[in-house]
């Protein structure tokens, strides 16, 4: 005997339910398992991709700096027109992307930081930012797209505020969570791309009226999650 101790295992012998427990805990206590198919489809995905990424020694803030430049690349794209908006669409669907697999590849390595939550989490909102300034550089009003800024950023602040008071999960999955602003993005920058490609100005109306959709969303999740907290917290 060599009195060697075994190896730890790498980030490809990680299994699924030792994942899961660790995604869980980084995101409130939600469970996987009690998610739709699609999210726990896309959660899968994220985990084998974390384990690719993390076997090849890529670090999880070079993910996460990957898609915030992905991020600010959509609205110098809508500059170009409705052809740059559906190039934007593409882009936020990749930062969507890196968004997934830089906590999966924290999580698999072993390297999920309580700092790291924190950088991932401003990198979520000033994406965000970046999402909504391109549908006013296409011309939806200023105003709309600051209101609904503001209602996404409010609606994670009250949840954030609420975890340090003591709620004990996220308090309630609403219908204006990042994944569906994820989709309110991408197909946006679609509709406004296509819409500018069949008539001038068209563009802008389509982003107007996306942009009021991301706020009602907003203003409701903000609603349910205000909800949930008082409940949680009485």
């Amino acid at each position: 005997m060599t009195g060697r101790r075994p190896a730890e295992p790498g980030p490809a012998a990680l299994s699924w339910e030792r994942y899961t427990a660790a995604w869980s805990q980084l995101h409130g206590g939600f469970d996987p398992a009690a998610a739709t198919p699609v999210v726990r489809g896309w959660i899968r995905l994220a985990y084998a991709g974390g384990r690719l990424l993390g076997g090849l020694g890529v670090a999880p803030a070079l993910v996460t700096a990957v898609g915030l430049l992905l991020c600010a690349a959509v609205p110098a794209a809508a500059v170009l027109g409705p052809a740059g908006l559906l190039i934007g669409a593409a882009l936020v669907l990749l930062a969507a992307v890196a968004d997934t697999l830089d906590g999966a590849v924290a999580v698999v390595t072993g390297r999920a930081t309580r700092l790291g939550f924190v950088a991932d989490s401003v990198a979520d909102r000033l994406g965000e930012l970046a999402w909504l300034a391109a549908f006013a550089v296409a011309g939806a009003p200023g105003w709309l797209v600051a209101a609904a800024l503001a209602a996404s950023w409010l609606h994670e602040y009250v949840r954030a505020r609420a975890a340090v008071a003591g709620m004990p999960d996220v308090g309630a999955v609403t219908v204006a969570e990042r994944p569906t602003r994820v989709i309110v993005a991408i197909a946006g920058l679609l509709c406004g791309g296509i819409a500018g490609m069949v008539r001038t100005g068209w563009d802008a109306r389509a982003l107007t009226v996306v942009t009021a959709v991301w706020l009602l969303l907003a203003v409701a999740g903000l609603g349910q999650l205000t909800a949930a907290v008082r409940r949680a917290l009485r």
